[in-house]
């Protein structure tokens, strides 16, 4: 059952504010803010306000005129008549076709306007996870994104992270990109991802996101990983994705890449957004989580490969310790997520590090007790055999109150 809006949008705000999840049913397991990790939430927009209402202009910049590099069709306008709150959690980009005299494009009177708002000199991030809910536009000559650019802005050196871009000819594909010195425009790299059954991304609500660590970039829908990008992707040429960035959410029409709408595109056409969030700091690093005898919860080697073993180790301040917490109930370190090894749910199964994948195995709540939980087996996070050697591997086991099983995050 889908949860009510109203409640949907309180529990993504509580998600966005601590590392919490919802308890599996029944748990006695009391549930309180991980204050220590609360300062990892750098940035949040829900999009609460009344009908018509513009955006927070504390967090967004309204970005005005045409794009003359892509050859786009559209002038981005001022105001709230085509960037506005609904009135229900939403913000709307509003695309229409209209062409009043005063909106001069490249090539003349402007034919559509539409809205482009940015975060620059109000927020930026460097790392962490980055994500934007939306339910894009259909049509021919559509393009919505939500992407970040590096500051100060030198395109492409300073470089380009494309969250999400769509083309209103693949209606059921969206496309996740880099690009800086090199490896710009056409030669961007990424990949795309395609929703199975010929579903529409217009249909729906998706969540588009990405996990930027100092050496990788990957990208997701729905929490479904599709692409991992490293310097080894660049083939020497340069990685310029180690410095701050801000958001960009658009929706333009026309250009080199989606063509012109046609006869059977309808206007209005609408980019809807449901929240956009970055949950972690403004640094490559993160919080240490300290348990048996002081040790750290650490990823084993430093290796970021999908099922290295979680472990105790001496807390060092490596980047294998160094924890943030998720806007949705995750805990990551080195571009990944606290997993669940299969997804089990029985006494001894082990935990690793894994792609984020939106799963309830990368769930976990912290309670007042200091427990890390996991809801989905309502078991805790526990160091195994109670051993505190170095390398001792963690485990979920049911909940006893041990030493082996208590966590300062911090």
């Amino acid at each position: 059952m889908t949860a009510p809006r109203l409640l949907r949008k309180c529990l993504f705000a509580a998600l966005s504010a601590v590392l919490v999840a919802t308890a599996a049913t029944g748990s006695a397991q009391a549930q309180q803010p991980a204050d220590a990790i609360a300062a990892a939430v750098t940035f949040s927009d829900t999009f609460d306000g009344p009908a018509g209402a513009s955006v927070d202009t504390s967090k967004w910049q309204i970005e005005t005129g045409d794009n003359v590099n892509n050859h786009e069709r559209q002038y981005y306008t001022a105001g709230n008549r085509n960037a506005a709150l609904d009135g229900q959690g939403h913000l709307v980009i509003t695309a229409r076709r209209e062409n009043p005299a005063n909106y001069q494009c490249w090539y003349g009177t402007c034919q559509y306007t539409s809205a482009r708002l940015n975060t620059s000199g109000k927020f930026t991030a460097q790392y962490g996870h980055v994500e934007a809910r939306m339910k894009i536009p259909r049509g021919q000559g559509m393009w919505p994104a939500f992407w970040m650019l590096g500051t100060p802005v030198n395109w492409p050196d300073s470089g380009e992270i494309d969250v999400m871009e769509n083309v209103g000819f693949e209606p059921s594909t969206v496309h996740g990109t880099i690009h800086g010195p090199g490896y710009s425009g056409s030669g961007g790299i990424g990949a795309g991802y395609t929703l199975p059954g010929g579903q529409a991304f217009a249909d729906a609500f998706h969540t588009f996101a990405v996990d930027w660590a100092p050496d990788s970039i990957t990208w997701s829908v729905d929490g479904n990983v599709y692409q991992r990008r490293t310097p080894a992707d660049l083939g020497g040429r340069t990685w310029v994705f180690n410095k701050p960035f801000f958001l960009i959410l658009n929706l333009a029409v026309g250009g080199y890449w989606p063509g012109d709408p046609d006869g059977s595109t309808a206007f209005p056409q609408q980019l809807v957004v449901d929240h956009v969030s970055v949950t972690t700091g403004d640094t490559a690093t993160g919080t240490a989580i300290r348990g048996l005898a002081g040790k750290c919860v650490d990823v084993a080697g430093a290796n970021p490969a999908n099922g290295t073993p979680v472990q105790l180790y001496d807390c060092n301040g490596t980047a294998a310790q160094q924890w943030t917490a998720g806007g949705d109930g995750t805990l990551r370190a080195l571009g990944k997520c606290l997993d669940v090894t299969g997804g089990g749910t029985a006494d001894g199964t082990a935990v690793q590090l894994y792609d984020c994948n939106g799963t309830a195995a990368q769930r976990w709540t912290v309670t007042a007790a200091h427990d890390i939980v996991n809801p989905q087996a309502d078991k805790c996070l526990d160091v195994t055999g109670n051993n505190s050697a170095n390398g001792t591997r963690l485990q979920l086991w049911t909940c006893t109150g041990g030493a082996n099983q208590k966590w300062t995050v911090g």
